[in-house]
């Protein structure tokens, strides 16, 4: 060797070793919100995300003092819950949609966090025309 301390490479391995424990740790379990339908939405506690399809009728505006009221029901049931949202609006929102958003559930209404809702593009997950 040329007379460097091992010091130095110990202390460079310990902190590679505790920068991947944490990169595991939060990939795994840190910072996640649980994804519920509207029918699980009872038991929640705190923030969730919410995962369901808009129905009708969908009412306000995203920037009115009321916000954007419509809907959610459960992509395979009937269980329903009414949402209050304010913020950006994604262009393929409307009824029928697929949507997901941040929010909790006060007083039987799910109040979702201002810009949180994404609307899922259904032909983006299909399979195209002539088994391609």
């Amino acid at each position: 060797m040329n007379g460097r301390s091992p010091v130095r490479l110990v202390l460079a391995l310990s902190v590679a070793a505790a920068l991947a424990v944490f990169l595991l740790y939060t990939s795994i379990a840190g910072g996640a919100t649980p994804t519920l339908a509207p029918s699980q939405l009872a038991q929640a506690h705190g923030r969730v995300t919410l995962a369901g399809l808009v129905v009708a009728p969908v009412r306000g505006s995203a920037e009115s003092t009321g916000g954007l009221r419509f809907t959610l029901r459960d992509t395979n049931g009937a269980a329903r819950v009414p949402v209050v949202y304010r913020g950006s609006v994604p262009d393929l929102f409307g009824v029928g949609k697929r949507v997901y958003m941040d929010g909790r559930l006060r007083g039987g209404t799910f109040v979702a966090v201002p810009g949180s809702l994404v609307t899922k593009c259904p032909s983006k997950y299909q399979a195209k025309k002539g088994g391609k």
